[in-house]
């Protein structure tokens, strides 16, 4: 799922090798800010370099991620760049949701008009079927996802997490996918499956992710700490927008930026007031977005004609979802036009 990631960039700040261990939000000799950044022990293990006073701020230029990556821009005269684009993986990404589509939306309506009005199979049969077929592209690219982050040497781990945690986009996915079988099994078991409830998978696990962001972004507004970990987000450490752990993993992951790419989003993250602002903005939009979308899925599913209510369940979550990719897709170019525009007066705003 990358359409919450949909930030585009283009910027490169420059990059050099470093040997120091540089400390994570939350982590030894870190004490947490209100606003999420963190301010460093000078008795820390981090690489600091000084300059003249008032020149930039104490609470940011000290505490860079958990990572091997020093700028060489230490004074940020410009935001720090996430070296991440979407213009060269367009291609990748129209293929992925091109079977997505097909996989997910496509198959099942075309298998149960093909199978209930074509030929003289059950019910039962038709549903077990149509639902038997179901997610093929989503489970296997689970778990290629699984095996990009597992693996000895991964290149997308998680900072400061061991294998075995995975991250927390993977563990959404795969509580999503348990509940989706549950629906799906309990609709193909009676002779004469409920045709409405095997409409209301997607809406279902729309309405449970648009949930779990407004949850998290408002324990953020009340200043609650990340009760577990969040992908590179360690537990206690001061939570971050809900949509930040979905971006950081799809575009480690699924868009291969890799551990780079977490450790830049997390510098870009605490320098810059007005890129945390655009993503608290698009939580918002996406967790609210998700749960009224639900919420009128299945008011149609339940008092429409059954057939109809069978394909608008399927569709109407998809089509969605893919006007506000557009919409954040356009809206995140333009905020960060704005950043870069502002930088000099914003830079340290808290």
């Amino acid at each position: 799922m990358t359409s919450p990631a949909t930030i585009e960039t283009v910027d490169h700040a420059d990059a050099v090798p470093h040997a120091s261990t540089l400390q994570v939000p939350g982590q030894d000799d870190t004490a947490p800010l209100h606003d999420g950044t963190t301010s460093v022990n000078p008795s820390a293990n981090a690489s600091t370099s000084h300059t003249p006073a008032g020149s930039r701020a104490p609470s940011v230029r000290n505490h860079l991620p958990n990572n091997q990556i020093v700028y060489t821009d230490l004074d940020f005269t410009r935001p720090p760049g996430l070296n991440y684009s979407l213009r060269p993986r367009k291609k990748a990404i129209a293929i992925f949701w091109t079977l997505i589509i097909l996989d997910c939306v496509a198959m099942p309506i075309a298998l149960y008009f093909g199978l209930w009005y074509g030929t003289s199979l059950s019910p039962n049969a038709v549903f077990s079927i149509s639902t038997g077929a179901l997610g093929t592209v989503s489970i296997v690219e689970y778990f290629l996802r699984f095996h990009r982050l597992w693996r000895k040497g991964s290149t997308c781990r998680v900072i400061g997490a061991q294998r075995f945690y995975l991250d927390w986009f993977h563990w959404n996915l795969s509580v999503a996918w348990f509940f989706v079988m549950i629906e799906l099994i309990v609709g193909t078991v009676p002779e004469h499956p409920p045709i409405r409830l095997l409409a209301m998978p997607v809406p279902t696990m729309f309405f449970a992710i648009g949930t779990e962001l407004l949850i998290i972004d408002i324990a953020r507004f009340f200043g609650m700490r990340a009760p577990c970990r969040i992908s590179s987000l360690p537990m206690g450490a001061p939570l971050r927008p809900g949509i930040y752990a979905y971006i950081e993993d799809v575009c480690a992951v699924d868009g291969s930026g890799g551990t780079e790419f977490r450790q830049r989003l997390n510098l870009r993250y605490q320098a810059s007031h007005m890129f945390r602002q655009m993503l608290h903005r698009l939580t918002l939009f996406w967790a609210l977005g998700a749960i009224i979308i639900s919420a009128v899925c299945t008011a149609i599913i339940f008092t429409i004609d059954k057939d109809v209510a069978y394909v608008l369940g399927w569709c109407i979550p998809f089509v969605w979802a893919g006007i506000w990719a557009v919409i954040t897709t356009k809206w995140v170019q333009v905020s960060l036009r704005d950043e870069y525009a502002n930088w000099e007066e914003v830079k340290w705003k808290p």
